[in-house]
């Protein structure tokens, strides 16, 4: 399956925190998306999504898959490109 994910930016951060890398996606080189994050959790890497701050304190997602495959998908590129980077 290709969705036509890329991932155009990619830094890696050093140090001990649970954020390892940051970096932006385009699809089908069309649309941008900034600001997906590679994480370090209990059971491994994972991908968060863009989110920010409410008024209220709690953080909200800004971008997200909205399918399963689209979800495992954007983890396969944006994992691929850390991991080979």
């Amino acid at each position: 399956m290709d969705l036509g994910f890329k991932v155009t930016r990619l830094y890696k951060f050093d140090g001990q925190g649970p954020v390892k890398a940051v970096c932006d996606v385009s699809i089908d080189n069309q649309f941008m998306v900034k600001g997906f994050r590679v994480v370090e959790g209990k059971n491994g890497l994972f991908v968060g999504v863009p989110r920010e701050s409410g008024k209220d304190g709690k953080w909200y997602n800004k971008a997200f898959p909205l399918t399963p495959e689209s979800r495992k998908y954007l983890d396969q590129v944006v994992l691929s490109a850390y991991e080979n980077s």
